[in-house]
Parts: C-alpha cells; structure tokens; sequence
C-alpha cells in the first residue's frame, strides 16, 4: 500500500502497529480495535504500511457501518449534553457551570474542570497603603 491510510477522514500513521494506529480515530480505542481486527481476522501486530489494499478497505467498511466515530459522535455527544441543559437536569446544570458533573467533590481536586484557578485565600484585610 502506497498512500497514507485514510479511514473515516483520519490518517492513520503508517509505522505503527494496525491496532494502535485504529486508535487515532476518535471512538475507537484498544478494546474495539482488537474486536474489530479480530472480526476482520487480520493480525493486530501487522503494521499498517504492511495491510494490503483490500484489508484497508475491509476495516473502513467495518468501521463506517458498524461504529460511530470522529463527527457524528462528537456531534451525539454535544447533542445529549445540550439535551441535559435544556431540560434542566442537575449533570446539565453542571456542565453550564463548568463544574464536575460526575458527583466528586469541588472544594479541592476540581482544578481541570475548572480550569486550574489558583485562586488562594489571604486575610481577607487589604493593606490600605499608608497611614494617614
């Protein structure tokens, strides 16, 4: 195989190994890889610049009708959080916020989330300057 390898609007890198290459495409990660060569009977340790034309073609088809990945999951997982806003659920309202949707505990460890604010409490007393 000459070209890059092109599935479902992804180039999978050439050198590596066909079931770590699959995992470029967003949705697919080693579990699903490995189900798919497996399904397809092709060698997960085979590089990709190494899979014939007709193998390539075989994954592609799989991929695009038995699996939803990169734009129209991306786009289903933006629709459901819209839908969770929309209706007012708590993980809604959350995601709105920018704030952990999952349960865990804000007053520490959120700091992804949120961004990374090091916001950090003083006194509370600002120094006026000087005396009068």
């Amino acid at each position: 195989m000459a070209s890059m390898a092109r599935i479902s609007g992804v180039n999978i890198p050439r050198e590596k190994r066909v079931e770590i290459s699959l995992t470029y495409i967003y949705g697919i990660g080693l579990t699903t890889a490995n189900k798919i060569l497996k399904t397809l009977k092709i060698d997960k340790n085979i590089r990709v610049k190494d899979l014939s034309e007709e193998q390539v073609n075989a994954l592609r088809q799989m991929i695009e009708k038995s699996y939803k990945v990169e734009g129209e999951l991306k786009r289903d997982k933006l629709a459901n959080i819209k839908r969770l806003k929309e209706i007012k659920a708590y993980r809604g309202t959350r995601h709105a916020k920018n704030l952990p949707a999952r349960g865990q505990r804000t007053k520490t460890n959120s700091r992804t989330v949120r961004g990374n604010k090091r916001v950090t409490m003083g006194s509370g007393r600002v120094a006026t300057g000087q005396k009068t």
